[in-house]
């Protein structure tokens, strides 16, 4: 990026203590209207993370900063909107390049407040929507409820994986943590780029071989799971270093939300509104990536028996491999994806996607925080639900492909669902807080 940007390292190695202003700076920077094009902020943020985590700025400090930071951004980034209204076409850059805006303004109005959930995390298009929803007088209300959430998943995506990488470089790991990390991380990217590339070239038998491909990789980490020990010990010993009583809270609220009771309730609420609204193939698909996957990882559960890390007073009962939280969490998110994007660009369809993964590995990432599980627990889990997800879809769209949900009911059934999600997972929350009291 330059030599600016190494001199901006080397200045906060030496003056740590304004760590915090930085981050602030470089988030509300890269979410300011057109600024946020011209300036490499994830790269940016990333390197910030790091830095911070090897013992400059704690975590809940840095993700406060990044996300006040965000959030401001989008809020200045409105407030520009709403002033110049559609004189904002005639500002420089925009007046040269009117497609920037025309595109934040075409998925404004086709997804509304979605919009800004999910075209958060679509590179191109972030920086224009706060500004188009100004210009098209979104309530301010409205818009700040919704930044705020969006700000925060924001702030957590893009900071904690720098700021963990900060964190395990200044602290003494096991031998072939770095190699198995490495192999870990690899062989999710090729699985990924895999996936990416079945769903560009659509085939008619895609979702069969992503099933297949998820299947294959599930078998072979199930195989080799107990050469991983390196990863799994370094990184449950790294988070319980570098926790905090914050923190430690959230996570526990964060858990909730993938327990079994409120996982099955959330599912059946939505398989019943779906065949209410005469969806029965999208409620079978539904219901096949539900039941599917909670089978799938009992079986598993029962097969291979592993004990749990040794971190909580009173260990839980059940077994650890694979992680039911984390398996259930991504098996209704993804649904929930799937169903937003049905018959929609390719670029669409990831999007949504993403943002369906957020919540769920906010979830098994809690479990491998409060040492419930191992990281190969976690990573068994998403691989069993991805499985299911793709093989249950396979299965419903074998004559005819899901049509897309009208965006009314879209929005009443996930409404309804994450309203019964905060309702339920808030209600035994001092239950929860003593259980994981260690």
């Amino acid at each position: 990026m330059g030599e600016w940007f190494d001199l901006l390292t080397h200045w906060l190695a030496q003056n740590p203590q304004w760590m915090g202003l930085v981050v602030f700076l470089a988030s509300f920077t890269e979410c300011l209207a057109i600024v946020g094009l011209l300036v490499p902020g994830t790269l940016l943020l990333f390197t910030l993370a790091v830095l911070a985590g090897n013992n400059v700025l704690d975590l809940s400090s840095t993700i406060f900063w990044g996300f006040l930071g965000g959030l401001l951004g989008d809020i200045l980034s409105y407030l520009i909107g709403r002033y110049y209204h559609q004189g904002i076409r005639e500002l420089p850059l925009l007046r040269d390049r009117p497609e920037w805006l025309a595109v934040a303004e075409q998925y404004f109005q086709r997804y509304g407040i979605f919009s800004l959930l999910v075209g958060r995390f679509i590179g191109p298009v972030r920086p224009f929507l706060p500004l188009t929803a100004g210009m098209l007088d979104m309530p301010p209300w409205r818009f700040v409820l919704v930044s705020i959430p969006a700000s925060l998943g924001w702030a957590v995506v893009y900071l904690v994986p720098g700021w963990t990488t900060g964190a395990a470089l200044r602290l003494p790991l096991p031998e072939h943590f770095w190699f198995q990390t490495a192999l870990v991380a690899g062989g999710l990217a090729a699985v990924l780029a895999a996936l990416f590339y079945l769903s560009l070239r659509n085939p008619r038998y895609s979702h069969w071989m992503m099933a297949g491909l998820c299947f294959l990789c599930l078998a072979a980490l199930s195989l080799f799971w107990p050469q991983m020990q390196a990863l799994d010990r370094g990184l449950v010993n790294l988070l319980q270093q570098v926790r905090e009583p914050l923190v430690d809270q959230l996570m526990v609220f964060i858990t909730r939300f993938g327990d079994l009771s409120i996982q099955t309730a959330v599912g059946i609420l939505l398989v019943l509104l779906l065949l209410g609204a005469g969806y029965r193939q999208h409620a079978g698909f539904t219901l096949g990536t539900l039941l599917g996957t909670a089978l799938c990882s009992t079986a598993l559960k029962e097969g291979f028996a592993r004990l749990r890390p040794e971190v909580l007073i009173e260990p839980l009962n059940s077994h650890s491999y694979p992680s039911a939280h984390s398996s259930a969490a991504f098996a209704l998110f993804l649904v929930f994806g799937i169903l937003a994007s049905r018959q929609q660009v390719l670029r669409m369809r990831l999007a949504w996607l993403l943002v369906a993964c957020i919540p769920a590995a906010a979830i098994a990432i809690s479990r491998l925080y409060l040492g419930v599980h191992w990281p190969t627990d976690i990573l068994a889990g998403g691989l069993v639900a991805a499985s299911c997800c793709t093989l249950s879809l396979a299965v419903a769209e074998r004559k005819t492909p899901l049509a897309a949900l009208p965006s009314q009911h879209r929005a009443v059934g996930l409404m309804a669902c994450l309203g019964l999600l905060l309702v339920y997972g808030g209600w035994e929350l001092p239950e929860a807080l003593q259980r994981y009291d260690y």
